[in-house]
């Protein structure tokens, strides 16, 4: 009795099976984004660490008296700095392509430094 079906050596290529098993993993849409997420997480991470730091500068800046002109434009300074990197961490989280990756978690950090350095900003009394 014959086989209907007849005999290639091709067909394991033809029905698109691959012998190396990484081939055969079925592809996750997590495993793109996870990767997404390290990328953003970079330039995130960074410029909450800059706002951090200029909010710690306005923060421990101390004018010597209601004379000192130059302390209260350096705190002025820092904490107008530090609202600029909150709000570029903002920005680019408002992006619909970077909130799909990144959820809130990411910017409320930025957003609550931001929030500090202009209350320590309207109290400085300059």
């Amino acid at each position: 009795m014959q086989s209907s079906k007849p005999s290639h050596t091709g067909d394991r290529q033809k029905i698109g099976h691959s012998r190396h098993p990484v081939d055969d993993r079925p592809h996750h849409p997590d495993d793109d984004r996870r990767l997404l997420r390290v990328i953003l997480a970079v330039p995130v991470v960074l410029l909450t660490l800059a706002a951090a730091f200029f909010l710690w500068l306005a923060i421990n800046t101390r004018p010597n008296g209601d004379w000192d002109q130059a302390a209260y434009g350096g705190i002025e300074l820092a904490c107008a700095l530090a609202v600029v990197l909150a709000g570029v961490v903002g920005a680019l989280w408002l992006a619909p392509s970077v909130r799909r990756v990144m959820r809130w978690p990411w910017a409320v950090p930025a957003v609550v430094l931001g929030v500090a350095a202009v209350v320590r900003w309207v109290s400085s009394g300059a």
